[in-house]
């Protein structure tokens, strides 16, 4: 960063005038980012799921504009399992996760708060041209025994299955609720998405692609929807379902923290969940 020599670890600035005025320019600067540091303090990060990512992002955007002194950071997905990972160890507050805690993990002193439950949905390019699917066409779909949209009624156009990891909520859920996924074995023809954004992003830009992840009615404007025996992922009786909620230990959760997550089952956010897709759920905040 400096030129010159240095002595006991100390920068020394060049004698030339200009060199001199650009080293106070730097050591300025350094002394005003340490500065900013101190000023963001109240900063407060929220690591995990990429699941329902965009409607936990909608509560961070509302919750901030009732509290401009608190900026909310989302990260970007490192799983359920980072984000207990990384509140255990204490280098978080907060943690996303998109599955309840076990009972190991409650025994590390996290509690959990669930916020709201989202469909695990079906969602194709547009250029399918179809968004009504059986649960068995589903199944045979990822399971590549149907691999032109024309075999179940869209477009001329061959299928691009994109998969999630076995251990993702919105496989687990599919596995238990949906008929002929149990046992499904995906096709080896398909590509892996490791987190909930990668899945959207290569089947919103794939011609013919199909994928899996949460509902919201964001989504609506990318891909389209499928319905599933004739239920679509904002009806009531879909019954596929992860639940969104965010994990914290009491010995270390701040002010800020706290008021982030009595704000997340206010009426408000319910509104804003519900208005975005998803289902609120009602649960006693820490106190």
């Amino acid at each position: 960063m400096f030129e010159g020599s240095h002595d006991e670890g100390k920068p020394i600035c060049p004698d030339s005038r200009a060199k001199m005025m650009k080293c106070r320019f730097i050591s300025f600067t350094l002394l005003l980012w340490g500065w900013s540091a101190t000023a963001f303090a109240d900063d407060l990060k929220i690591v995990g799921t990429g699941e329902g990512l965009d409607i936990v992002q909608a509560l961070g955007a509302a919750f901030m504009a009732d509290n401009p002194d608190t900026l909310v950071i989302f990260p970007p997905s490192v799983g359920s399992d980072g984000g207990v990972s990384a509140v255990v160890s204490d280098n978080e507050i907060l943690g996303r996760v998109a599955r309840p805690l076990s009972l190991s993990e409650q025994a590390h002193g996290l509690s959990y708060m669930p916020v709201f439950r989202l469909s695990s949905a079906i969602y194709a390019h547009p250029s399918a041209s179809i968004t009504s699917l059986s649960t068995s066409q589903v199944a045979n779909i990822f399971s590549g025994k149907i691999v032109n949209w024309r075999e179940v009624g869209g477009a001329d156009l061959r299928i691009k299955v994109v998969r999630r990891q076995e251990d993702e909520s919105t496989v687990i859920v599919l596995r238990e609720t949906m008929p002929g996924w149990k046992d499904l074995r995906f096709t080896e023809r398909s590509k892996l998405a490791t987190t909930a954004q990668e899945s959207l992003h290569w089947v919103s830009a794939t011609e013919g692609a199909v994928g899996i992840g949460t509902y919201s009615n964001i989504l609506e404007a990318r891909v389209l929807i499928m319905k599933i025996d004739g239920k679509h992922p904002a009806d009531p009786e879909y019954s596929s379902a992860i639940t969104i909620g965010f994990i914290y230990k009491d010995a270390t959760i701040t002010d800020e923290a706290r008021e982030f997550l009595a704000f997340s089952v206010s009426p408000k956010a319910k509104r804003l969940i519900s208005n975005l897709g998803g289902h609120p759920y009602s649960e006693v905040v820490p106190g």
